[in-house]
């Protein structure tokens, strides 16, 4: 691996990067008017589904609201901007009879949307922003203690909030509360963490691997070597994520939620915080991946972060990674071909597990836009129509229903420029390049019509998946960063510096410790033990 060039590139980007604006504030914002409202729109029906043909409450009297929604664009490079304008209209139609809301639907290419949706928050530009427990800046962890999010405790009491919140078991808004409150909409999805190897089924077939052989990263090294025979530019991709965080948490609770944080923890077979970086499992790991870097495994693109979030869409790796879920086929939708998967880790359930994926209410918010938001998300959980276009698109553009029992195709045969499901025998080509979501980023598995390689049951599956799981000893605790955020801030830094190298296998084998040693050394300068005795005081007053 070309290390100088690496390393000179990766401190490049450090030397630049500043510290985000901080977002949203106390006082009340006003969202510009949504234009088109009143166009024409796809006038199919979704197949009859009970949810959707549910009895909606009549719209309230009064002034329709206009609020800005949020979200980013995960299984597309760039939004197309004019078929966003059409769904947006084509939702403002559907709901105009049945809430007094209306949205402006505004998209970001999940490559930047922490950037540009920190800076429309800190304009005061969002009343309704999707987020996550693992992004960057404005993750849920960074929007509490930013007063950023408004507090909708008792808003899910009210009229306006009671369809959102009896959408889901009371256990969900229980789990995603901070300091007793409710501040975040899960989505209803996988709201217990765990993570699988993914392989390309192709591959499989072709060399014959035996999966179910595999019980660790180390496991796969000889199939890595039949990628690299292959000439895969990656046989092992890490989509440029440091790793050590999702493939250890049956060792710790990295309750930070945050790869950037990752260097303490709880040590779930002690109950006490750690310094990680000491342990010997980082030790372990990145030595395991500088020796896969120096084999040819791991491609320096990972390191440079010039991979994206559609690479997994190509045929240019062998192996990679997946949080599983309950329907794991869904992958195979996503990436646009044939994976299998072999579970590595347990499935935990913890504190920021249910908010891997969720919606907040900005704080910048009136209370009239704040309702506005809870009856907004109210009919997103609980119709199956709105769930589908807001998930899927328009109709006939961008998804059809499958003639079988109309399942969602989001792939088809393009007949004339007609858009139909496959007959039998015939192969679906495309996707829809204009609109494209997925469940687990827009609305509840238990309203979001099934796509045609998702079984019948997938509401009761993902039920099941959530009570099937083990409980970290930390769940419920939250760390409060204000007494120690410049030293946090600097460690974090630090990380990209050192940690996420170590962890994608920028360094030669032999210098894995000596770096883990001046990583070390980084973070001690940078104030991490004075993180870390704030970490210690806080748990144990917490387990207390």
């Amino acid at each position: 691996m070309k290390i100088k060039k690496i390393l000179a590139l990766v401190l490049a980007g450090a030397m630049t990067a500043t510290m985000l604006a901080g977002c949203g504030d106390d006082t009340a914002g006003t969202a510009p008017s949504a234009d088109s409202q009143q166009a024409s729109t796809d006038e199919s029906s979704a197949p009859a589904d009970e949810s959707s043909d549910a009895e909606q409450p009549a719209a309230p009297s009064g002034e329709v609201v206009t609020i800005n929604v949020t979200r980013a664009t995960f299984n597309l490079g760039t939004p197309d901007s004019e078929q966003v304008k059409k769904v947006e209209t084509a939702i403002n139609e559907y709901i105009k009879d049945k809430i007094n809301v209306q949205i402006v639907l505004t998209e970001i290419s999940s490559n930047e949307y922490t950037d540009k949706a920190n800076l429309s928050l800190a304009n005061n530009e969002i009343n309704l922003l999707w987020t996550a427990s693992w992004e960057a800046a404005i993750g849920t962890n960074d929007l509490v203690p930013k007063n950023a999010v408004y507090d909708i405790t008792d808003l899910l009491q009210s009229e306006d909030g009671k369809a959102l919140y009896e959408s889901m078991d009371a256990s969900q808004w229980e789990n995603t509360k901070y300091n007793g409150r409710n501040y975040y909409i899960p989505v209803y999805k996988d709201n217990v963490e765990g993570y699988d190897l993914m392989a390309r089924k192709d591959l499989v077939d072709k060399y014959g691997w035996d999966l179910s052989s595999v019980k660790s990263l180390k496991d796969i090294e000889p199939m890595l070597a039949d990628c690299r025979s292959e000439g895969l530019k990656y046989p092992y991709l890490t989509q440029k994520t440091a790793m050590f965080y999702r493939w250890y948490i049956n060792d710790f609770d990295f309750f930070t939620a945050d790869a950037t944080a990752n260097w303490v923890a709880v040590d779930k077979s002690t109950n006490e915080v750690v310094d990680v970086v000491t342990s010997p499992q980082y030790l372990e790991f990145c030595t395991l991946m500088a020796d896969w870097a120096d084999k040819g495994y791991i491609s320096e693109d990972d390191v440079t972060k010039t991979t994206n979030d559609q690479t997994t869409q190509e045929k240019t790796w062998g192996f990679s990674w997946w949080t599983d879920v309950p329907v794991n086929d869904e992958a195979s939708a996503r990436y646009g071909q044939d994976v299998v998967m072999v579970p590595l880790t347990n499935k935990w359930a913890h504190s920021t597990s249910a908010l891997g994926s969720c919606y907040a209410v900005t704080s910048n918010s009136s209370e009239e836009q704040a309702k506005a938001c809870l009856r907004f998300m109210g009919l997103l959980y609980t119709d199956s129509k709105l769930a589908d276009l807001y998930t899927f698109g328009i109709e006939g553009e961008d998804y059809v229903y499958a003639t079988d029992g109309g399942r969602v195709l989001q792939s088809w045969v393009d007949d004339n420029g007609t858009l139909r499901a496959p007959a039998e025998n015939e192969d679906p080509t495309g996707t829809s390049e204009k609109y494209n979501h997925s469940m687990w980023e827009s609305a509840s598995a238990t309203i979001v019509t099934p796509m045609d390689n998702e079984p019948d049951n997938k509401a009761e599956l993902y039920k099941g998946f959530n009570n099937d799981a083990k409980t970290s000893p930390a769940t419920g605790f939250h760390f409060d960063k204000k007494p120690v955020e410049a030293e946090f801030a600097a460690c974090q830094n630090i990380f990209n510096e050192y940690g996420y190298n170590l962890e994608n296998g920028a360094y030669p084998p032999a210098d894995v410790q000596s770096k883990i040693d001046e990583y070390q050394a980084a973070l001690d300068g940078a104030g991490y033990q004075k993180i870390l005795t704030e970490f210690q005081n806080q748990y144990n007053a917490w387990k207390g």
